[in-house]
């Protein structure tokens, strides 16, 4: 749904020295391994619109930035001028080297301000000290942490990010700690960390670090081909470089990857890794091409349009006849659409029409802005609607301001006889503390029916129709989720969906945010009472 705020897509590439150049890089020639990042942050656009950078190492380089970082507002194709082939040449001339970060970037805070926007550098006369990273994901006691580096009187911090709690975090321990190991700075840092995040780290030294948080819940993919060296947050990005499937591998939680005077290692950084990983990835945030942790975006999607299939067929509130019709909101739910129109054995049409340049609408800071734009982000198309009994296929709904006014053009604008909204999801009822905007209980629209730790009852998805203006509406179960992606309830983080938080600070925030909720703080207007976690956040 694009009321849920994208996650960030973090990349990095590595040509190992002296080694004869990959036939991955442009030309060959190894100091041009640099100008594959924008392509592989356009594969992974999905993940931010907002802004995008690159960080690249070159070890004689003639302005004698040993690290240069360039980051800018804007789509890839913006950023880095690729409509205009010598202005994207110029630039990628500049910012060539053997190795390189970059970043895409969503944010509801801080949107027009360019100093958010990733990868982070940090100079240092010491080179060991001097590095740039990029970071997925979101510290849930940021609080904490900023209490922890404000407490020492010369601290400072500028924005509101955990990106750049995250920087100091990071100084603090490498200024600390006597050796050179980027594994023994992760260790520590991991200590003092609680919430999900994916990094790429590089040092002014030439040394590399790519690390996953230690329940996986952020993706990070990885490949290695001879002497080229690739992770992305994403498996595409790496394919469509040109590595082989048998290459791209997901790196473990807990365990990060490390690159030092031309070696690459592999490295468990916490004890006991855990598995918690974002249902939502596979849901709704990855591009439908990759596949993440061994499990196929495409195919989990087609798997949750069965299970909708499944449930109508034993559900008696749609009489299915040659009227009907099933039709996703583009883009994320036409997998599940298609197979669910499928296994119905009735036609999906394309009865809706995405504007791709009328922007997101959840990045609007109020409910208002954001219904207005709802209207002009999808166009219905009568000639497909008019007449039909249609199953509106979607995959989530959260705070349901798109929906109504996708439901109200339906049938105004489009002619249809009925509408049905079907969710590939259940409930979103509890805040993400891990990196989705959705970020108190009374922003969402199912708590208002359904209260967390209460029996989800046809009833009340009854009502849940009546307020959107839909004639019936119905969500998966929760045990649906599992079993489309294939992995174990246990292996997952649903904290939105069954308020099992799987860190200890997202428990203690959500309770806050519970017992608020409960006593009637939440505001008439969707907003709610913060609960400590950065509004301008990672993702």
């Amino acid at each position: 749904m694009s009321e849920l705020h994208h996650e960030c897509g973090v990349a990095a590439i590595y040509h190992l020295p002296g080694q004869p150049g990959s036939e991955l890089c442009p030309g060959g020639d190894p100091e041009q391994t640099s100008n594959l990042i924008p392509r592989m942050l356009l594969d992974m656009q999905n993940r931010g619109q907002l802004s995008a950078g690159i960080s690249r190492f070159h070890p004689t380089p003639e302005n004698g930035q040993l690290i240069d970082t360039y980051r800018e507002i804007g789509s890839v194709q913006e950023v880095f001028r690729l409509s205009h082939t010598a202005k994207a040449a110029s630039l990628m001339k500049k910012y060539s080297g053997p190795a390189a970060i970059g970043h895409v970037r969503y944010a509801t805070c801080g949107k027009d301000d360019r100093s958010y926007a990733q990868p982070f550098e940090i100079h240092h006369f010491n080179r060991r000290q001097w590095f740039t990273f990029g970071f997925n994901g979101q510290l849930a006691n940021y609080t904490e942490l900023a209490e922890d580096i404000l407490s020492e009187q010369d601290n400072h911090l500028v924005r509101e990010t955990d990106t750049e709690i995250l920087m100091h975090v990071i100084s603090q321990q490498l200024e600390r700690q006597e050796s050179n190991c980027l594994v023994e700075m992760m260790r520590a840092v991991a200590k003092r960390l609680d919430g999900a995040y994916s990094l790429a780290l590089l040092t002014a030294k030439g040394e590399m670090l790519i690390a996953r948080d230690p329940l996986g819940i952020k993706p990070m993919c990885y490949a290695v081909q001879g002497p080229m060296f690739a992770a992305a947050s994403e498996s595409v990005a790496l394919l469509n470089l040109g590595f082989k499937r048998s290459e791209i591998k997901s790196l473990k939680p807990g365990h990060a990857i490390t690159i030092t005077e031309g070696q690459i290692e592999f490295h468990q950084f916490v004890d006991n890794p855990g598995q918690a990983h974002c249902f939502f990835e596979w849901i709704y945030f990855a591009n439908v091409a990759s596949t993440l942790d061994d499990k196929g975006v495409y195919t989990t999607r087609t798997r949750l349009g069965k299970e909708l299939a499944d449930q109508e067929l034993v559900s008696d509130l749609i009489e299915i006849d040659e009227d009907t019709i099933v039709v996703p909101v583009p883009d994320t739910s036409k997998a599940a659409a298609d197979s669910m129109a499928f296994n119905l054995k009735v036609p999906s049409r394309e009865g809706l029409i995405r504007n791709r340049y009328s922007g997101r609408t959840f990045i609007e800071s109020s409910q208002k802005t954001r219904a207005q734009r709802a209207k002009i982000k999808y166009t219905p198309l009568r000639e497909v609607l008019e007449g039909k009994r249609v199953i509106l296929v979607e995959d989530s709904i959260v705070r349901s301001t798109t929906m109504k006014a996708l439901l109200r053009r339906i049938k105004e604008e489009g002619g249809a006889k009925e509408i049905h909204v079907r969710v590939a999801c259940p409930p979103i009822v509890a805040p993400c503390y891990y990196g989705i905007d959705m970020s108190t209980i009374s922003q969402l629209f199912a708590p208002n029916f359904y209260p967390p730790g209460e029996l989800l009852t046809d009833e009340i998805q009854d009502e849940m129709a009546a307020k959107l203006g839909c004639d019936s509406l119905r969500y998966l179960p929760i045990e649906s989720v599992a079993r489309a992606i294939d992995l174990p309830q246990d292996g997952l983080c649903q904290a939105c969906i069954n308020c099992e938080y799987p860190t200890p600070t997202g428990k203690k925030l959500y309770q806050i945010d519970l017992d608020n909720f409960k006593n009637g703080n939440g505001l008439s207007d969707g907003r709610a009472f913060d609960v400590g976690k950065p509004h301008a956040g990672s993702v």
